[in-house]
């Protein structure tokens, strides 16, 4: 199958908008599991899922961490514009480097009454916090097609734009969410596990998970580790294009690892689980720019990212996933990173061919989403019975829903 040929109308369904949770359940692993494998369907809690997975396998979380992304400032007209951070500009070699700076910053950014907001106009915010105060200014650097530049100063300047954020900045709940944030949101709109800064989204798969899930995965041999994938706004863009040929794929930042890479490549024979579309798409997306190292064993690094019609287009029919995950580590020795920061715009689809990934835990996602056709991709037509079963029984959709353990199709 064509990718660029799937009309995105063969993906929707019905969602109620009483069935999208508005709010996360009082017990993050309390929130209810559906269970699907070889065509057949049955749940239980986030409590349990240890019982569902096979002894020896492995799972990958993304332990990326939301930062408080939207900034309000108010004029001296008493107009409020609201300031979305969506990622570093691209001087900033990555999103960890970026947090960490001190004093001033570029931001790519949306604004909600940009019209308000004239060039050579600085926004002005007081911020009162346990040490003093903070000031922070914000100023109209440049728009581009589907984004501004803004720069930010603050004072103290000693501070990190990390901290920044944390003193200034609200939590960017979803857009279909209709509520104001609530003091609750700053720690249930994180995983437990929440390290790195640098995503305006969470990896919601993982906010079911508690310290007794894992303390139950250790009983049972099931090994887990920690990849990073920045996950950005464009995540909650539904696809506005009938043919995907016309669907541009929103860009993340992956981090990835020699450690990460020997942990896939020692259970490649094992069942690998993917926690979260994040996670897989960092996993499968290390497939694929190992196949671009093998085609070009003198790649430049500001070329090695993933492109959306990669894993369609590249010829890599007889390449494992094992020499493939080897070239990626080798690459990165020879050429001396610690760990690798990049892009992917990896669209997977149905016809895709999974090449490390044979489980995947996930949420329910929004009809006509790149998420769903993800999943698509994964248990191939089943979705709609997958999807079907939990909207005639109740589960939760989205972002604080209930959520599914999906096992590859057969035929993949």
């Amino acid at each position: 199958m064509d990718p660029k040929t799937i009309n995105i109308f063969d993906f929707t369904y019905d969602l109620p908008e009483n069935r999208i949770a508005r709010y996360p359940l009082p017990q993050r692993d309390a929130s209810r599991l559906l269970i699907y494998q070889r065509k057949r369907i049955t749940e239980d809690v986030y409590a349990n899922i240890s019982h569902h997975i096979p002894p020896g396998s492995f799972l990958f979380f993304n332990d990326t961490r939301v930062i408080e992304a939207r900034l309000l400032f108010q004029k001296s007209t008493g107009g409020v514009i609201e300031i979305f951070c969506l990622e570093p500009h691209e001087i900033y070699a990555d999103p960890t480097t970026a947090m960490l700076q001190t004093g001033k910053i570029l931001w790519k950014c949306l604004i909600g009454g940009a019209s308000k907001w004239k060039r050579g106009y600085i926004l002005e915010k007081k911020i009162e916090s346990g040490t003093g105060t903070i000031l922070l200014n914000a100023t109209y650097i440049e728009k581009r097609s589907d984004h501004f530049i803004i720069e930010f100063t603050w004072a103290p300047d000693n501070l990190s734009f990390a901290e920044i954020l944390h003193h200034a900045g609200l939590i960017p709940l979803p857009p279909y969410i209709k509520r104001e944030v609530e003091a609750q949101d700053a720690e249930r709109y994180q995983t437990i596990y929440a390290n790195h800064e640098g995503s305006v989204a969470a990896p919601t798969a993982g906010l079911h998970f508690t310290d007794a899930v894992f303390k139950s995965f250790a009983e049972k041999n099931i090994g887990w580790d920690f990849l990073t994938l920045h996950v950005g706004a464009g995540t909650f863009q539904p696809v506005k294009t009938d043919r995907l040929e016309f669907h541009e794929m929103h860009g993340e930042f992956i981090e990835v690892s020699i450690s990460i890479i020997d942990k896939i490549i020692d259970h490649l024979d094992q069942t690998i689980i993917a926690v979260g579309t994040t996670s897989l798409r960092t996993i499968e997306s290390m497939f694929w720019l190992g196949a671009k190292i093998i085609l070009d064993p003198e790649i430049r690094k500001e070329l090695l990212t993933v492109n959306q019609w990669d894993a369609s287009e590249l010829q890599v029919e007889n390449l494992t996933a094992r020499n493939s995950l080897v070239a990626l580590r080798d690459w990165i020795q020879k050429n001396q990173f610690n760990n690798f920061f990049t892009k992917t715009h990896l669209l997977i689809t149905p016809g895709y061919s999974f090449k490390i990934i044979k489980a995947l835990v996930t949420n329910f996602h929004q009809p006509q989403s790149t998420l769903l056709l993800l999943v698509a991709a994964l248990v191939g037509e089943e979705w709609k019975s997958v999807y079907e079963y939990a909207l005639e029984n109740n589960f939760r959709f989205l972002s604080y829903g209930d959520g599914c353990l999906l096992f590859r199709s057969e035929k993949q």
